[in-house]
Order: structure tokens, then C-alpha cells, then sequence
């Protein structure tokens, strides 16, 4: 059995160094052509993350996100997360799409040239600070879409927001 990229050789000793909660926030309502997005940002412990960096991936989102935004398939509504990670330059685009799946595309790029973002190919669906805001974005969009007794409320959706050290 031959080993990929992301499974450590027989007997490798995976490099974990401390953890350290990473600060997470909430830029934004961001909108990109017919699309409604929450920008979120997320930084090495004591950094915020470059406006270069924000730029860059909010310069690719129109390229990005299918078209149309609203269809009898989505409502427009995704999620934007600008990581400005100790290793790469991330950029990560979300949406909903059929009512209760979240679709994605990931952008990196080297740290010291972040609008060199090139998509994945075949991306991870996200490390553990990535996850954070994908956990709360499908709690509220249970609450406020799918569960919602008075049908959806996208704009209630829009308005919740997560800020958190993680």
C-alpha cells in the first residue's frame, strides 16, 4: 500500500506543537454580485489577518460562487472565511445549496504572496478553527432555515454572528 500526502508513513512521528487558540471573528455582511456572504477572519495567535490577504479572496468570490445566486436550487447565501494561517494563505468559500448541504471551494497561496491564491483540487473540509464557524453556521441555519417554525428566515440567519478565541 503506497502512502498519499495527508497519511503519515509507518512509524512517522507527526509534528504537533502546543495548542494555541487562534482568534476567530466575524468582519462582515459581504455582498458579491446577488450573493449575501459572512466574512469571517481567522489569525495566528496576536495577528489579525492581513487587508491584502481579505482583499485578495474577496476579489476572487465572484468567480468563485455558482451563478445565479438565487435559484430554485439556493437562496445566496454563503459563508467566507480569510485565514491568514502561520504556513499558507487561505481562502475558503461556502454556500448553502438544496436547502441543507453546504457546498465548498478552498484557495491557497503562499504566505508572502497572498493574491497567488490557487484553488485545491481536492480540499479537507477544514481544519479545527475552520470548523468552529462551520459548526455554528449549521447550528443556525437549522434553527433559523430548516427548523424554523414560521418557515425559513434567511435574514435572521444573516444577522447571527461567531467571535470566539479557538
Amino acid at each position: 500500500m503506497t502512502s498519499t500526502a495527508s497519511e503519515p508513513q509507518a512509524g512517522a512521528t507527526l509534528r504537533v506543537g502546543p495548542y494555541q487558540p487562534r482568534p476567530i471573528r466575524f468582519l462582515r455582511l459581504e455582498r458579491v454580485g446577488d450573493w449575501r456572504l459572512k466574512l469571517y477572519t481567522i489569525a495566528t495567535p496576536g495577528r489579525t489577518p492581513r487587508a491584502e490577504l481579505v482583499e485578495a479572496v474577496l476579489d476572487l468570490a465572484p468567480r468563485v460562487f455558482p451563478q445565479p445566486a438565487v435559484s430554485d436550487e439556493r437562496y445566496g447565501t454563503g459563508v467566507v472565511i480569510v485565514h491568514d494561517s502561520a504556513t499558507m494563505s487561505i481562502g475558503l468559500f461556502y454556500w448553502w445549496q438544496y436547502v441543507n448541504e453546504l457546498h465548498q471551494r478552498v484557495y491557497t497561496g503562499p504566505l508572502d504572496a497572498p493574491r497567488a491564491l490557487t484553488k485545491l483540487p481536492d480540499p479537507a473540509a477544514g481544519c479545527v478553527w475552520e470548523l468552529s464557524v462551520l459548526d455554528f453556521e449549521r447550528r443556525a441555519w437549522i434553527h433559523d432555515v430548516l427548523a424554523n417554525p414560521n418557515g425559513p428566515d434567511i435574514e435572521r440567519y444573516l444577522t447571527r454572528q461567531f467571535n470566539a478565541d479557538v
